[in-house]
């Protein structure tokens, strides 16, 4: 009997772990992930709040783990450093329709933008490509029973989340990205925030 409980935990503690998956299983994770991260932070999640704020992202050098956990909030200290999950539909840029580019919170550096950002229904803000793939860098991510491909930063190494083969096109990929690994800026703030070469993305043509 002790046995068969330990090996319950064991499953329900791993599949908490989860990152973004098929909708079934973003549904069956839900309500733990959305309990476990009650005990990362008695503050709201602000996405604005990390420290991705330099103009001077092409010549970031990462902090140590120390500088990160203080200057992170919990969840984005979790979710980028330790490849934690934040929860679904309750996160800041699920729902996010405004025009602007995504960065990193930790480096600052370019990763995605709104004109490829979909909603695919899952809960996290979801992608068709990266603004920069040279931003990005993946990996086997083998945690779960099956083996998905862990996205990452590649100057500031952070987790931010996966990607998968069901998307729509061109690409047929869907970034499935956590918010809380991301700062949002707005078309109109590009420039004062060292990104003006983007601006002209988001231009009438």
């Amino acid at each position: 009997m002790k046995v068969a409980v330990v090996v319950i935990v064991i499953l329900l503690y791993v599949f908490g772990l989860q990152g973004c998956s098929s909708a079934q299983q973003e549904d069956k994770s839900a309500m733990k992930v959305k309990n476990d991260v009650k005990t990362l932070s008695n503050e709201p999640v602000d996405a604005g709040s990390g420290i991705g704020q330099s103009k001077s992202w092409k010549n970031f050098k990462k902090p140590d783990d120390a500088t990160l956990k203080k200057t992170l909030m919990p969840l984005q200290y979790e979710v980028t450093q330790h490849e934690g999950t934040e929860p679904p539909f309750q996160n800041e840029y699920n729902t996010n329709k405004l025009e602007g580019i995504y960065v990193d919170i930790v480096s600052g550096e370019p990763l995605f933008s709104s004109i490829d950002k979909y909603d695919s229904g899952t809960g996290w803000p979801s992608f068709s490509k990266p603004i920069e793939p040279d931003n990005i860098t993946t990996r086997q991510d083998r945690r779960l029973l099956s083996v998905r491909t862990e996205v990452r930063s590649k100057r500031g190494d952070s987790h931010i989340g996966h990607v998968f083969p069901d998307g729509p096109g061109p690409t047929g990929l869907r970034y499935c990205m956590n918010s809380s690994a991301l700062r949002f800026i707005g078309k109109e703030d590009l420039e004062k925030e060292g990104y003006g070469e983007y601006r002209k993305l988001f231009e009438k043509k």
